[in-house]
């Protein structure tokens, strides 16, 4: 039976991980590899993203339902995983609505709107991690993950455990977070297949 896997990583165009993200996507598409990958940079389905009026709020909201629909998440750790902010700026976490506005996703061009979202309150134990919050996007995807208790993989965009990329919300996770890159027979990079499926508790 194939797994769903959530695929959270920086898909900075410059300087992110996509490059790990593409075998990941590559593995699920496969016939060999008996896992399907979300790719996250897309936002399956349906998205939110293509909302004109699309809010970060929105965009967190989203990532919890899909999260919550995966077997599995595996966070993708780059040399600049830790310093990446995108997500933090909602003042609505701390202000009220008439003090708020933010820029929808991906509308910069448009400037600032009004905060949209009109009540607020605490998630509550059982909960999804609250979508107004002033998280990035990023640690917002590995609360949600450890609070509804998925597995979570932890890979660095290297052959080598870089444990000093890792972000301090990540704390603790040190010893399972191992490389996704390993050198083959032939001296090229490939990515090790072999340690996601033993993850996945295929082996």
């Amino acid at each position: 039976m194939r797994k769903q896997v959530y695929i959270s990583a920086d898909y900075s165009e410059d300087h992110g991980d996509r490059n790990v993200v593409d075998v990941l996507n590559q593995w699920g598409t496969d016939n060999v590899r008996i896992v399907d990958f979300l790719d996250m940079s897309k936002v399956v389905s349906g998205s939110v993203s293509k909302d004109p009026d699309c809010r970060s709020c929105d965009l967190k909201r989203e990532f919890n339902k899909q999260i919550n629909a995966s077997s599995a998440v595996i966070f993708v750790v780059g040399d600049k995983t830790a310093s990446r902010t995108a997500g933090t700026s909602c003042s609505r976490a701390t202000e009220d609505q008439r003090n708020c506005s933010c820029t929808p996703y991906k509308q910069n061009v448009n400037g600032l709107k009004n905060c949209k979202v009109s009540v607020t309150s605490t998630p509550g134990l059982d909960d999804d991690v609250g979508n107004i919050n002033t998280y990035s996007y990023l640690r917002h995807e590995f609360e949600q993950a450890k609070k509804r208790n998925k597995t979570i993989i932890i890979v660095y965009n290297s052959t080598r455990k870089e444990t000093g990329w890792l972000p301090g919300y990540m704390s603790g996770y040190e010893s399972v977070a191992v490389p996704f890159w390993k050198m083959s027979d032939w001296g090229i990079k490939v990515g090790d297949y072999h340690n996601i499926k033993k993850a996945l508790g295929y082996e």
